[in-house]
């Protein structure tokens, strides 16, 4: 029986595939044109499947073209003259199984060509790729070079120039014919003495996440090959809480399909997805690993994200900056239909947040007066609903308890502090009561939208940093149209004022007969001893 895939290339012998026959067919149309051809995108997006496919498709097109692929992983410590060494291996073992694979042999002259030859630097690399264009005609070498970052750093430069002069020399005589590059640093994050690119010649080509239609086409494959079906709400929710990312996908359809015990005979519906969803929250994989380790290369990386979900002016997405081009790098940071920077999906912003957020606020005991007999199950009422205005009447009260001693929760920039105390105190009653909490909106910029699920209801809670009188109106409008998508008739607005002579407010508004609970809570306090 197939199986959807996580651990590396897919194989749609034994896999669940996403074909992407489109995007296959424009890259070959591109090898056609002779095209240089260089794709940088995150780890686990796809990028050695796919281009596998692209070789197997040109194989398909019989002898016109020798396609060949290489992987730099291994590269990354050797000296210049090592690396061409090898690199001259890797291509001669190559070509041998291409004449084997098809059944053929090389000609006398290209094998002893291809024993007698020494690749030393890029100059004798240029002189095997002339001989060699003459010795496999009338094919074209294609060749595909997978995790190109390893390429060392001594012999980037002189590598690239060199293949630039390949493809000037003209579509007739050049060897290789077709190149693609694959990695996740561009060629210009590869240029480490930060001189003009060496490689201007390059046709970039995008391979992006999967589409709402893909993710049904994937599932699909599942339900004809084991008849068990996805509710409509199960997939459309999945592609939103994922943006399509290839990774994540597959790995909600495993938790889905393997790991909860759900009988082939149930159609998967949204109470299992929200139990997959939780568990894929909170378990440790491969590429929620990679998202912790990069997002933590940088302490001005917090300040960049949490500015960019907090705040409605948003920040330009501007690759000229270091900050937002390594993240994009990584895959974290995307650009949004107006040109600013967007978290790539709801389940990177909340592990995110939940990276940032500290272990101990050192707060925890003052949730509650000391007065006061209560605790977080006193807002659960007998019939299993959340009295979620009374948990935030208290969260407000607790942070006017705590005055200024917010401000010295250790490791958090100040001006987050009030939604990771939030997010905190919401995180920890949900888990108590054995609800679930997630981000649920497309990941744009300026608001966090939690929703919390228990007992079948939904709850809304919409948290942002005050921004103005206009703002604040208009994160209202917003929310009130994000409940309407919901099907929630109550929404929770909270957001975050952190100027000097910001007051404490709690309103209650109709807005299109939807109920909405705003609270307007200051966050700037000063030390006792700092009041005249």
């Amino acid at each position: 029986m197939k199986t959807f895939e996580t651990r590396g290339p897919v194989d749609a012998a034994r896999n669940y595939v996403v074909k992407r026959t489109a995007e296959l067919a424009d890259f070959i149309a591109r090898v056609k044109q002779g095209r240089y051809i260089v794709i940088f995108a995150p780890r686990q997006t796809g990028k050695t499947t796919f281009f596998r496919w692209a070789l197997d498709a040109l194989e398909a097109e019989g002898i016109t073209y020798f396609p060949i692929q290489l992987d730099f992983e291994a590269y990354k410590n050797l000296n210049a003259s090592v690396f061409y060494g090898e690199l001259y291996q890797d291509i001669r073992e190559q070509i041998g199984k291409i004449f084997q694979k098809r059944g053929h042999v090389p000609s006398e002259a290209l094998y002893q060509y291809l024993q007698g030859s020494q690749v030393i630097d890029h100059l004798s690399m240029l002189r095997f790729f002339t001989e060699l264009e003459n010795l496999l005609k009338p094919q074209r070498l294609v060749m595909i070079i997978d995790e190109f970052d390893g390429i060392p750093k001594s012999a980037v430069s002189d590598f690239l120039y060199s293949l630039r002069r390949i493809y000037l020399s003209g579509v007739d005589a050049r060897c290789p014919y077709s190149l693609g590059i694959v990695g996740v640093k561009s060629i210009t994050q590869l240029n480490y003495d930060r001189s003009i690119s060496p490689f201007n010649i390059q046709d970039e080509f995008a391979l992006p996440n999967f589409t709402l239609e893909q993710v049904q086409e994937l599932l699909g494959q599942y339900t004809e090959g084991v008849g068990q079906p996805f509710a409509p709400e199960v997939i459309k929710t999945l592609h939103t809480q994922t943006a399509g990312q290839p990774f994540l996908v597959n790995r909600f359809a495993q938790i889905l399909t393997e790991e909860l015990n759900i009988p082939k005979t149930e159609c998967i519906d949204i109470t299992h997805f929200s139990e997959a969803h939780t568990r894929l929250l909170r378990e440790r994989n491969v590429n929620i690993q990679h998202l912790i380790t990069n997002i933590r290369r940088n302490p001005r990386f917090e300040t960049l994200l949490m500015g960019i979900v907090s705040r409605d002016r948003g920040i330009d997405f501007n690759l000229d900056n270091e900050f937002i081009s390594d993240l994009a790098t990584y895959g974290i940071l995307t650009e949004g239909t107006d040109g600013m920077c967007e978290v790539v999906n709801p389940i990177y912003q909340y592990r995110i947040m939940k990276a940032f957020q500290p272990l101990i606020n050192g707060l925890e005991h003052e949730y509650f007066p000391e007065d006061a007999e209560t605790d977080f199950l006193d807002y659960l009422a007998p019939n299993g609903q959340i009295r979620l205005q009374s948990l935030l009447d208290n969260f407000q009260n607790f942070i006017a308890r705590a005055g200024y001693r917010i401000l010295q929760v250790p490791e958090t920039p100040k001006e987050f502090v009030g939604q990771y105390l939030l997010f905190a105190y919401l995180d920890q009653f949900v888990r108590l009561v054995n609800g679930r909490m997630y981000l649920e909106v497309q990941t744009g910029r300026g608001r966090i939208d939690l929703l919390i699920l228990h007992n079948s209801q939904k709850y809304i809670v919409e948290t942002k940093i005050w921004e103005g009188e206009r703002s604040y109106t208009t994160g209202k409008k917003q929310l009130a149209a994000y409940m309407q998508l919901e099907g929630a008739t109550e929404g929770y607005y909270v957001v975050f004022n952190h100027r000097k002579n910001s007051t404490s407010r709690i309103e209650t508004e109709v807005i299109a007969d939807l109920t909405i609970q705003s609270y307007v809570i200051p966050v700037v306090q000063e030390r006792p001893s700092q009041v005249l």
